[in-house]
């Protein structure tokens, strides 16, 4: 679900219910209550409501209840007379006022206090309006459409939400599912974001085996995680086709971290494992030209042998000089192979053989061509 362009994205079960159901319900004028975890995208569900309804033409207006302190979000909802308390220097309309005609969105409805809770449900029930400080009353057309990630029907039980406000405002209840229990939507939402996020025209993508690791990982901050994480990786590896073993830990939220290195000492990188150079980044150098690669790459462990020894015991050099980098990257090289085939392959023993970091050391198996 896209939240920047209001886009309702996903082709899973759920998301074809909930587009059906937005779709039978969006003509109505009765109220609709929102549900899901945060950052699932309850305000792009009100914005595509609006937008299918009749009042489409008309304001949507929308107050978080959450991000205004109780003492002034009733000035903000009803709007104030010039005095009515310190510092209401003008008369202001309220949120209620400014949507009239239109749809009126309440966020995190759950955190709006008893006091105006009681208020409210007067303004549903009667349609019409007093701001504060006195007045003719002045009719509304609203409709309302409230979200919350809180169970408001557990608050009604505990006494810290009204009952006949919840039954007001949950005539049509609607349920965004969380993004885990929807992971077939995953990679459609990845590439949509890849290119919603391009840096200069270029969009990052993904290895296979990386959407894999994707897909498994829980999102606890849903649809707006993942925009965010993308947007990061868009700026960081411009244009590149991201390998998640290659990506540092700390450009990642813990849990895909330690997924990605769980998931992926069991997962062939097969040609993936090469098609992303992130060493500009990583290691704030170029990467090898070609030569150096095909010429590190040609090693034996005679050849090592060779050079360590010649390394132990040389009290000069030649007369024609030496190749000191290509021998330096012969050897670690040698050693990373040697490493490998000790540990079957296992990039994390292997690591742990050269007292290196497993990061550093794919680094160093791209640099060598060893996949």
């Amino acid at each position: 679900m896209s939240q920047e362009k209001g886009q309702l994205i996903g082709t899973s079960a759920a998301m074809r219910e909930l587009k059906a159901m937005l779709a039978a319900c969006a003509p109505s004028n009765a109220s609709v209550m929102i549900c899901g975890e945060t950052g699932v995208g309850k305000e792009v569900v009100c914005r595509q409501l609006h937008a299918l309804s009749d009042r489409a033409d008309q304001p949507l207006v929308p107050l978080n209840c959450a991000a205004i302190p109780g003492a002034l979000l009733e000035s903000e909802l009803f709007g104030h007379r010039k005095g009515a308390f310190t510092g209401a220097l003008n008369d202001r309309i309220g949120r209620i006022e400014m949507a009239n005609g239109g749809t009126l969105f309440l966020d995190e409805i759950g955190d709006m206090p008893l006091d105006l809770q009681v208020k409210l449900l007067r303004v549903l029930e009667e349609r019409c309006i007093e701001p504060l400080g006195g007045g003719d009353s002045r009719p509304v057309d609203i409709r309302v459409i409230a979200a919350t990630h809180q169970n408001l029907q557990a608050m009604v039980e505990r006494g810290e939400f009204r009952e006949d406000l919840y039954y007001r405002l949950n005539v049509i209840p609607l349920t965004i599912p969380p993004l885990r229990e929807r992971g077939e939507d995953i990679g459609t939402l990845c590439r949509h974001f890849t290119e919603l996020h391009a840096v200069n025209g270029k969009s990052i993508s993904f290895t296979a085996r990386s959407y894999k690791v994707l897909e498994h990982y829980s999102w606890p901050g849903n649809v707006r995680e993942m925009s965010n994480l993308i947007m990061r990786f868009s700026v960081l590896f411009a244009g590149n086709r991201i390998d998640l073993a290659q990506v540092p830990h700390s450009a990642m939220p813990p849990e895909l971290a330690r997924l990605t290195t769980d998931m992926l000492a069991h997962l062939d990188p097969g040609s993936d494992a090469d098609e992303l150079n992130l060493l500009k980044w990583l290691e704030k150098e170029p990467a090898p030209v070609a030569a150096e690669q095909d010429s590190a790459a040609d090693w034996t462990p005679k050849r090592a042998e060779e050079l360590v020894a010649l390394a132990q015991g040389m009290r000069e050099l030649p007369s024609q000089g030496i190749e000191t980098k290509q021998i330096l990257q012969e050897l670690e090289s040698s050693f990373i192979k040697v490493a490998l085939t000790q540990s079957n392959g296992n990039v994390s023993k292997a690591a742990g053989l050269l007292n290196l970091q497993r990061t550093t050391l794919i680094q160093k198996i791209e640099k060598y061509n060893l996949n």
